[in-house]
């Protein structure tokens, strides 16, 4: 933080967010100077880690499983030191087994371990990882980073309100978990009800050929296993070809699919936007009248629907793109119940889709207000 005195500009070494009831700058360290413990685990074999035993046995990726003996007993911090995912944090607690890919870590008199959990975190440590095929942390490299940090009952107050949003990330993430089920069980459930008729994908689906005419006429959309996107927004940036004259057009309520990946569940409903482009490689359908747009949408994404998606997919150039056998797709068939049914069932799922949405953004309001303070509350 930069504060002006006598006509001087001065950097002092405190953050920008603070309590109100702390004052004085925070003190700078070697790594090795606020740690009482900063080392790899040991090795375990493989067939003494177990689905289920005594004791968790944690590696640098998170829990493998279990064991009959420990090798740690308390809280610790772990830093994972080994691939791609090298320098992600987590915490233990308790008679833990910690394999020499993880890092322990606990605090000494200088610091408190739940702090250091926070601190390393906001530190981004993977980007002190070698540049080589396997990326890795070297401990002795970590011992020597220097750090600025608060006495230590201002590392608690600041530890203690991390860890309360993340308990309520926790506790929502768990919340969408089970709402997602719900919407996953009432969608299988309801969708194939009895006194329902046969209908191929061709009679709800009708294949649109309407395309651009000239550059960027309307916004690049990208349809994913996980939804449909703006692509701007989704990858940060755009990624099409500078010239998209011929892209297919996307209107509101269309369905998009990708040929390649269709097998995976890249097939969605277009609620988002009023009109948009993909690439010509994907295919885009109006749904046909006499059909609940609702239901169509959250039958075409059912395992029951993925299933057969995959067995008129054929293998591809790898394992993850399969070419969908566009003649045999036309002719699956569906249960479809009457238009009245197809509202009701439509409506119900759309309401718990919503909410779902709705708890989504929650969470992304939690993790940026988690980023926000790990910016904010350290130096």
């Amino acid at each position: 933080m930069t504060t002006t005195i006598d006509n001087e500009q001065k950097t002092l070494n405190v953050p920008n967010l603070r309590f109100p009831e702390f004052e004085g700058e925070w003190e700078e360290n070697y790594v090795n100077e606020i740690c009482n413990e900063f080392k790899s685990g040991k090795a375990i074999k493989a067939d003494l880690i177990l689905d289920v035993g005594t004791y968790p046995v944690f590696g640098g990726n998170g829990l493998r499983g279990y064991t009959s003996t420990y090798n740690h007993d308390g809280l610790f911090v772990l830093i994972g030191r080994q691939g791609a995912l090298c320098g992600n944090v987590r915490s233990v607690i308790g008679k833990t087994y910690i394999t020499e890919h993880a890092i322990a870590v606990n605090g000494n008199n200088k610091s408190d371990t739940n702090f250091l959990h926070y601190l390393f975190l906001q530190m981004d440590l993977g980007r002190f990882s070698d540049q080589s095929a396997q990326p890795g942390l070297a401990v002795n490299k970590l011992l020597k980073l220097k750090v600025i940090t608060p006495r230590i009952d201002e590392q608690r107050k600041i530890a203690n309100l991390l860890r309360l949003l993340d308990e309520r990330i926790a506790t929502q993430n768990k919340i969408n978990e089970k709402l997602e089920s719900l919407i996953k069980g009432i969608s299988n459930r309801l969708l194939y009800a009895d006194n329902s008729m046969s209908i191929r994908i061709e009679e709800m689906l009708i294949e649109r050929s309407e395309r651009t005419k000239k550059n960027n006429q309307y916004e690049i959309l990208s349809s994913t296993v996980n939804g449909i996107f703006s692509q701007r927004d989704y990858f940060s940036k755009d990624i099409a070809s500078d010239n998209n004259v011929g892209y297919k057009i996307v209107h509101l309520h269309d369905i998009v699919l990708s040929p390649q990946n269709l097998w995976m569940g890249n097939i969605n409903f277009n609620d988002k936007f009023d009109i948009g482009i993909v690439s010509p490689s994907y295919k885009v359908f109006s749904i046909a009248d006499g059909f609940d747009k609702k239901y169509v949408a959250a039958l075409l994404k059912t395992h029951h629907a993925l299933y057969n998606y995959m067995l008129v997919s054929e293998q591809g150039a790898s394992t993850v793109r399969r070419n969908l056998n566009y003649e045999a797709f036309e002719q699956l068939v569906f249960k479809i119940p009457s238009l009245n049914k197809q509202q009701e069932i439509g409506h119900v799922i759309s309401l718990l889709k919503s909410q779902l949405e709705n708890a989504n953004l929650l969470i992304k309001t939690y993790n940026s207000q988690k980023q926000y303070l790990l910016r904010q509350m350290f130096i």
